[in-house]
């Protein structure tokens, strides 16, 4: 099974700046699920070091829940379970109850329904109260992009499917907001990249 590892160069880079904002804002227990695992290798990673967390890493693809699987079993973790899928726009997840949600890298390689599918889960999900979602990646911001390189990114994104591309923060927290999910904090990671970190409000609902 472990020819199934699929490797991410960009998470060897990430993850330990990624870490460091997770030992901060994330619950000191429960479920963490992240959405858009890819190869695996970030849940892998963080739940050897954040181990009173349990760690449910998800993808809609089969050949990244097959390299999240090979990755969970040569890490042999008790806090790590094996990948499930879940398309975020789902209108029900399989997974009903979390302490954390994390999306690394998903929302601007992927359709703009899928960000939306994504903050409704997370409003049905996530636990009033300390519940954390986390996103990661670049963002614009008031509708510019932050760096020349994530302007040269957006337009290779969007040349591969038209449906792809950067998302502006600002309507990403306006949507966020409408569903009871409030930003709490945006940290400037390398790389041009952001830390988003929202909570769910007591009247958190999906649309």
């Amino acid at each position: 099974m472990n020819n199934a590892r699929l490797y991410s160069p960009s998470t060897q880079r990430n993850r330990d700046a990624i870490l460091a904002v997770l030992r901060r804002v994330l619950p000191s227990r429960g479920l963490v699920l992240e959405l858009n695992c890819g190869a695996g290798e970030h849940a892998a990673y963080f739940a050897q070091y954040l181990t009173s967390l349990t760690w449910q890493p998800s993808d809609i693809d089969p050949a990244a829940r097959a390299s999240a699987a090979a990755h969970a079993e040569e890490a042999a973790l008790p806090n790590l379970r094996p990948p499930c899928e879940i398309d975020a726009t789902w209108p029900e997840w399989p997974v009903t109850e979390a302490a954390a949600i994390l999306s690394i890298n998903m929302v601007h390689i992927a359709p703009w329904a899928a960000c939306l599918g994504l903050l409704d889960g997370t409003a049905r999900t996530l636990e009033p109260g300390s519940g954390v979602l986390f996103l990661y990646g670049p963002f614009k911001r008031g509708g510019a992009h932050t760096a020349p390189s994530n302007d040269r990114f957006d337009h290779s994104l969007r040349a591969r499917n038209p449906q792809w591309g950067i998302r502006d923060l600002d309507d990403i927290v306006e949507e966020a907001g409408r569903r009871g999910l409030r930003c709490d904090e945006i940290v400037e990671m390398p790389a041009n990249n952001l830390s988003v970190i929202f909570a769910r409000t007591s009247s958190a609902t999906a649309l």
